[in-house]
């Protein structure tokens, strides 16, 4: 019993498996840990880059789509595409413009609007107003045509390239934009954006240890945008990196002032495509991890401790509730199916526990349905029995009518009989779930001939079917329910005579079954609603047109996305529904 007893295997088994590991650990740590370290600290910093390259990324991305907003303002595109600067009724509006963009964000210090036909410049800073002015922007064309060869429209560089064109501020950026005359190519203007590189700082001073590690942010010019080590700016590793090929990575690099880990990552090209450098020494990890593997020895030799007792413990704790499960299990297989399992807690065998409780309480609660079943079935049996009388006695009754109708020489009472039989008969045979098109247009015709009787010379209709489609299976009662819609919606003695014609036809391997009237129609807005609810298959509250979407959720049943029903009002007046399906798939 001891060999084969789970607890003891499970004993023996965590034993084997925390002892020898955790001996071992200890034992290989020190060759290890130092490399383990390296990548954790490389992994660390990647995240943490791409956290920071995401933060700038939304950040210049704004200021992107800050520039953009000149677009939504049609006076605003009016006034640069024109070759003159009379528009008086629009300088208003752009003053206006330019004043809410610099106001924007409070990192913007100034917003420069140059015209590409002329000199003409609107220029808004904070210590100024909007100015409307002539510059002599050469000097700035080469950055405006790096933004024109940008697939993004955008430039961005130090305020220090140009001191004389924009307000001086050696700590500022500049985020030049390409206003082009969309759709065309032409360019109209350019907007700048003299942006303060504090909240750049302030982004960036999260992405590294001052006392440790550099952190660099890098133009794809070269051009320094941050350096927390300004004394190591410009070296010979910016070359190196802004020649790699991959959007992020790291490498090893060693030189006079520098050996360690160089991790970088490119922000995307539509934000300007800097580089986002770390550069973490050896130094730096090698001094952690002789501090570490001094802790991973001593908490080893704890955690080993502790793990031989929770192995004892955990070994009882799984053990025991799989013997009282057993012990139901048991009593379970005596018949006892009302047994109640104690709690066992949250963890999968007090979840076990619980489902094989309620899978017990649903066997009992199946067999008590299994029991209630039986007798409905007996019940409906009985039911189907008694409605069968029914049927025969009315159509026997009609059929005596009939007769009588005939001795006294009423054939016209005799012919209304007929018809009502006859679609009485057709509407109660429940084996038939498919018929022949001519029998289901001879019950329609029965219907129609019925209301003829009521409507007399008001009501005129027209039946037309091709002899090649005449057997074709189709759907029970499909056509019959969009004549009745007729009646109820579209026919009115009080306008004029009723008409209307059913015409089968066969098209390109489809059956188009056609039910046309001179009604009133349905108004545009009630039919958009009645196609909404067939395509959509939504539950309205009205009780209107439930034929129509009967029929149609039965041509869905049998044919699927196959077949279709149109609705369209005619002119001048009247209602026309057309039912479409593939006549290669009828009868399945």
């Amino acid at each position: 019993m001891i060999r084969k007893s789970i607890r003891n295997k499970l004993i023996l088994l965590l034993l084997l498996a925390t002892i020898i590991p955790y001996g071992s650990s200890i034992l290989i740590t020190y060759y290890y840990t130092k490399s383990s370290l390296e990548d954790q600290l490389i992994e660390e910093s990647s995240n943490l880059l791409f956290q920071g390259r995401t933060n700038l990324e939304n950040y210049l991305q704004d200021l992107s789509d800050l520039t953009l907003s000149v677009y939504n303002y049609p006076d605003f595109l009016n006034y640069i595409r024109s070759s003159s600067n009379d528009q008086q009724i629009n300088i208003g509006g752009v003053r206006n413009i330019v004043q809410a963009i610099l106001n924007t964000e409070d990192t913007i210090d100034g917003v420069y609007l140059t015209f590409a036909s002329d000199q003409r410049v609107v220029q808004a800073t904070k210590h100024s107003t909007v100015v409307f002015t002539n510059k002599n922007h050469d000097r700035v064309q080469n950055s405006f045509n790096r933004a024109q060869l940008d697939p993004h429209n955008i430039y961005i560089e130090p305020t220090n390239v140009y001191p004389a064109y924009f307000r001086p501020g050696s700590s500022d950026l500049l985020f030049h934009r390409v206003l082009r005359n969309v759709p065309s190519d032409r360019v109209l203007a350019y907007m700048t954006l003299q942006i303060s590189r504090e909240r750049i700082e302030e982004l960036s001073m999260n992405l590294y240890q001052s006392d440790s590690e550099d952190l660099f942010l890098v133009t794809r010019d070269g051009e320094v945008v941050y350096s927390s080590n300004p004394e190591e700016e410009k070296q010979e590793w910016t070359k190196n990196i802004l020649s790699q090929e991959e959007p992020f990575g790291a490498i090893e690099w060693k030189d006079e002032s520098f050996d360690g880990v160089m991790l970088y990552s490119k922000l995307s090209a539509k934000t300007g495509g800097w580089y986002l450098i770390k550069r973490v020494p050896y130094d730096n990890l090698y001094e952690s991890a002789y501090s570490v593997i001094k802790i991973n020895i001593l908490f080893g030799i704890l955690g080993l401790s502790l793990v031989i007792l929770a192995t004892l413990f955990i070994s009882f704790k799984i053990t025991s509730p799989i013997r009282v499960l057993l012990q139901t299990i048991e009593q379970v297989e005596n018949g006892n199916l009302r047994v109640k399992l104690p709690s066992f807690g949250s963890d999968e065998i007090g979840l076990l526990s619980r489902r094989f409780q309620q899978m017990m309480e649903r066997v009992n609660k199946l067999i008590i349905r299994e029991y209630k079943l039986e007798l409905e079935n007996k019940n409906n049996q009985l039911k189907v029995l008694q409605s069968q009388i029914n049927p025969h006695f009315l159509f026997n009754a009609l059929q005596s009518i009939g007769t009588i109708a005939l001795k006294n020489k009423v054939p016209q009472i005799y012919s209304l009989i007929t018809h009502l039989s006859n679609i009485m008969r057709y509407s109660m045979n429940v084996g038939e779930d498919l018929v022949p098109l001519h029998k289901e247009v001879k019950y329609t015709e029965a219907f129609m001939e019925l209301q003829k009787e009521r409507f007399g010379d008001h009501l005129h209709y027209e039946v037309k079917i091709e002899d090649s489609i005449r057997n074709t299976l189709v759907p029970k009662m499909i056509i019959q329910p969009h004549v009745e819609n007729f009646f109820k919606h579209g026919f009115s003695l009080r306008e004029n005579n009723g008409e209307i014609r059913i015409v089968c036809i066969e098209s390109n391997g489809y059956l188009h079954m056609i039910v046309r009237d001179n009604g009133i129609g349905v108004k545009k807005e009630r039919l958009e609603e009645i196609q909404k609810i067939l395509q959509e298959k939504k539950k309205t509250s009205s009780d209107q047109h439930i034929g129509l979407k009967n029929v149609y959720a039965r041509l869905t049943l049998y044919y699927g996305l196959d077949a279709q029903v149109y609705l369209r009002n005619l002119e001048p007046s009247g209602f026309e529904v057309t039912m479409t399906i593939p006549l290669e798939k009828s009868g399945e």
